[in-house]
């Protein structure tokens, strides 16, 4: 018997285990690209680069490098957010409001999908273990009405579309589960990093902006004394 002749002898819920199986094949292809193939972290060097900008004020530039190293990553993204907030004279629980909703969003992006393809691998089980209870069932009830000579046939039909189903829906549901383990693996680690670069990130922006505008009040009372000195001595 080959495998065309396998899956028709599963039943019924062999077409619901077939749909699964496809579903769980196209999941499995787009987070292996979402995960691996395309995602971009940003360069090793990129909160060095960003802390000299915002330590002195100068936004414009950091924004400038994070278009040119991080626009198409999560932390860049993040890190505009903080950047244009900060330019506006946003306060510190506004930073954290509007970077934390950023973060979400890349968080949200990073995991969907993923969570899918432990239902495809669970609901395919389930789906075999019906084909394998409807098969006995329905090799039982035309046993008992049958007579001896068909006995034997009908019971065979009946244990074969039973383990057929049961076979069919394991071999949709351990790749599911399998791929299911690795891209949760791999989404914990990328969300695990993103959240702690993130909250360096703005405690950065909280600790230098504040310093430097410590600093900017400090020099302005400073000049005016002196030039006030240097008046009273030209008089």
């Amino acid at each position: 018997m080959n495998l065309i002749e396998q899956f028709q002898a599963g039943g019924f819920f062999m077409y619901f285990i077939l749909a699964f199986g496809l579903l769980t094949i196209a999941f499995t292809i787009e987070r292996f690209i979402a995960l691996y193939a395309t995602y971009k972290s940003t360069p090793k060097d990129f909160r060095k680069n960003i802390l000299g900008f915002i330590s002195r004020g100068d936004f414009k530039a950091a924004l400038d490098y994070i278009e040119m190293s991080g626009s198409n990553t999560s932390l860049g993204r993040i890190t505009t957010v903080g950047c244009k907030m900060r330019s506006a004279g946003a306060g510190d629980e506004a930073l954290q409001a509007r970077m934390d909703e950023q973060l979400s969003r890349e968080i949200s992006q990073t995991d969907k999908r993923t969570g899918f393809l432990a239902m495809f691998g669970n609901v395919a089980t389930l789906f075999g273990l019906l084909g394998t209870v409807t098969g006995l069932i329905s090799s039982f009830a035309g046993v008992a009405a049958a007579s001896p000579v068909e006995r034997a046939n009908l019971l065979s039909q009946g244990i074969s579309e039973a383990l057929n189903s049961t076979a069919f829906g394991l071999v949709a549901a351990i790749p599911a589960l399998v791929a299911y383990a690795i891209f949760q693996n791999r989404t914990e680690q990328i969300v695990s990093s993103l959240t702690e670069q993130a909250s360096e990130i703005y405690h950065d922006f909280l600790f230098y902006t504040e310093s430097h505008a410590g600093e900017e009040q400090k020099s302005g009372p400073l000049a005016s004394s002196k030039g006030d000195e240097a008046s009273m001595t030209r008089n």
